[in-house]
């Protein structure tokens, strides 16, 4: 008797729980009947410096970071990523601006910096272009729209860059936008570029958060 009575509960929270509903039998033929061997779904944290899904109700989304207006993205565009630089802005010397002064000067020529996500890890790079290649292979180039002075008068200013092409299935993958932003370090050297040193590179150490949008176009 008390056999098959076990057997008919058993039956019944295994027919409550093959048809998806929580029923007050079935919760406490848990406590009486065999355990589950079911482990539990656990939420896989998400990739360094990846904005999570939104359908993960788990973690946030990324947020962006305020900026100057002058280098706002448009209201439809959101985070897709950050990452952290670590690097140098390399600069060349060369002849100024024609007629003015002075007549040599530093230019710009390319960026070299070591991408990091939130764990610290390196996850990709920046270089030329501007471009950024995560190690998933996907990539993006591309060009300076605006820029807003930093808050320390010895980093280089912040900047809205507008991708211009995107490569690969990966992070980058559909990006529209890029915000260069907390910069510390990079500008030019006030002195050294003269006649004697034209066509000489320097290094200038900076660091810089690259948060990268997805959206926001016409």
């Amino acid at each position: 008797m008390l056999r098959r009575m076990t057997s008919r509960a058993r039956t019944s929270c295994e027919m409550a729980l093959v048809a998806g509903v929580l029923v007050a039998g079935a919760a406490g033929c848990a406590s009486t009947g065999a355990a589950s061997t079911a482990a539990p779904a656990v939420l896989a944290p998400p990739a360094a410096g990846v904005a999570p899904s939104p359908a993960s109700p788990a973690v946030a989304a990324l947020a962006p970071p305020s900026v100057p207006p002058a280098i706002m993205v448009p209201a439809t565009a959101q985070v897709a990523a950050r990452f952290h630089a670590v690097g140098a802005q390399i600069y060349a010397c060369g002849a100024g601006p024609a007629g003015g002064a002075p007549a040599y000067a530093w230019t710009l020529k390319k960026p070299d910096a070591t991408l990091s996500g939130d764990d610290g890890r390196a996850a990709g790079t920046h270089g030329a272009g501007p471009s950024w290649t995560l190690t998933d292979g996907s990539s993006v180039v591309g060009k300076k729209l605006a820029q807003a002075d930093a808050p320390a008068g010895d980093a280089i200013p912040w900047l809205l860059v507008g991708a211009v092409s995107t490569t690969g299935s990966g992070v980058f993958s559909g990006v529209t936008y890029i915000q260069r932003v907390a910069t510390s370090g990079g500008k030019a050297p006030a002195s050294g570029c003269v006649a004697e040193t034209v066509n000489a590179e320097t290094r200038v150490p900076y660091a810089a958060d690259y948060y990268f949008f997805r959206g926001g176009k016409p």
